[in-house]
């Protein structure tokens, strides 16, 4: 045991010690491969990502952040110019569409030439009595006439406020292409409400030059809005009367604009452009590309149909020139060793 120690463990650390310090002057100057020539050129290649043009489906759902809240004050108008006779109706009670709330004394006009009796005396005034209705039904949140008062035609007398609820969220303008045939409902979840229910009624509104902000867009692009008007367009539908809500509870609005099946598909990020046309980059048999218009149908953000200018196989650049810089594409690229670049696709936002 004593001679192990003395003499064969320090020979084999020694011999190790040779072996290691051997192998890296074996790695340091005299390598397996052949000495670059002009080491200052690179080696590697960039390789452009391709995609093939493909058959799928795509479903377009525009989701949108929305807000529950209680649908506006209808007001009430007077119908005639008078004097308020009498008040049916009090403020906080409630009241169905066409209810009379209070009623005006209108003075009728006398011909010239029956305006006095046989003994010249002028005749007493007639009048008629004008209703004066709830336009709607609901609570009857303010009244601001008094007996005796003097109205005016169109005069606002107070307000009807209805039961009934709206979900209202603000559209993106990019959205709205993917909206120009639009829906007439939507899907509506609310956050820690009841299950998934329609609404209907839906609305897109967008404010116009010189309006107060509540103007209806005629289409579904609509019209662009105005310093005057506010700004961006609202989506609006109403809420079933069998569903229980409140008004401020977040909710999300998905409204279905199409879904196109068995069509022919590419990314979003080959394509520039992003509605109705757009252009790609097809292979070529040389290994080149040339640029080639294109016909947009549906896109889901991920995913975009096309139409016309190209057919099932085609190779397109997965990252279309010009349009890398705006998706963010270039972010998600790796390059390998061997000098090939592969780029992550970026999430539809």
């Amino acid at each position: 045991m004593g001679i192990a120690r003395t003499w064969v463990f320090p020979i084999l650390r020694l011999l190790l010690v040779a072996l290691v310090a051997a192998a890296l002057i074996k790695l340091a100057f005299f390598p397996d491969r052949e000495v670059d020539a002009s080491p200052a050129e690179p080696t590697g290649a960039i390789v452009e990502p391709r995609v093939a043009a493909a058959r799928g489906t795509i479903t377009n759902d525009v989701v949108v952040t929305a807000t529950v809240s209680s649908d506006p004050a209808v007001p009430v108008k007077s119908t005639a110019g008078g004097v308020v006779n009498k008040i049916f109706i009090t403020q906080g009670s409630g009241v169905n569409q066409g209810d009379v709330i209070f009623n005006v004394k209108v003075p009728i006009e006398r011909d010239p030439a029956d305006s006095v009796d046989a003994e010249g005396k002028p005749k007493p005034a007639i009048f008629r009595y004008e209703d004066v209705t709830a336009p709607a039904g609901g609570t009857l949140s303010a009244l601001d006439v008094l007996e005796g008062q003097e109205v005016t035609v169109g005069m606002a007398a107070g307000n009807v406020a209805p039961p009934s609820f709206s979900v209202t969220g603000t559209l993106e303008a990019a959205q709205q292409y993917r909206l120009l045939n639009r829906p007439n409902e939507a899907s509506v979840a609310i956050t820690g409400g009841p299950a998934p229910f329609t609404c209907t009624n839906l609305r897109l509104v967008t404010p116009l030059a010189g309006s107060n902000g509540d103007g209806e867009s005629s289409g579904a692009a609509g019209g662009s809005g105005s310093s005057s008007g506010g700004s961006g367009t609202t989506v609006t539908c109403a809420v079933p009367g069998d569903v229980t809500v409140f008004a401020g509870l977040a909710a999300e609005l998905t409204i279905a604009g199409g879904k196109a099946e068995n069509v022919l598909v590419v990314p979003t990020t080959a394509v520039r452009g992003a509605a109705q046309s757009g252009t790609v980059w097809v292979s070529t048999p040389d290994g080149a590309t040339e640029e080639r218009p294109v016909a947009l149908g549906l896109t889901d953000g991920t995913q975009v149909e096309i139409t016309q200018g190209l057919n099932e196989g085609d190779e397109v650049l997965e990252f279309a020139p010009g349009a890398m810089a705006g998706s963010g594409a270039g972010d998600n690229c790796t390059t390998y060793p061997d000098g090939t670049m592969f780029c992550e696709p970026v999430p539809a936002s």
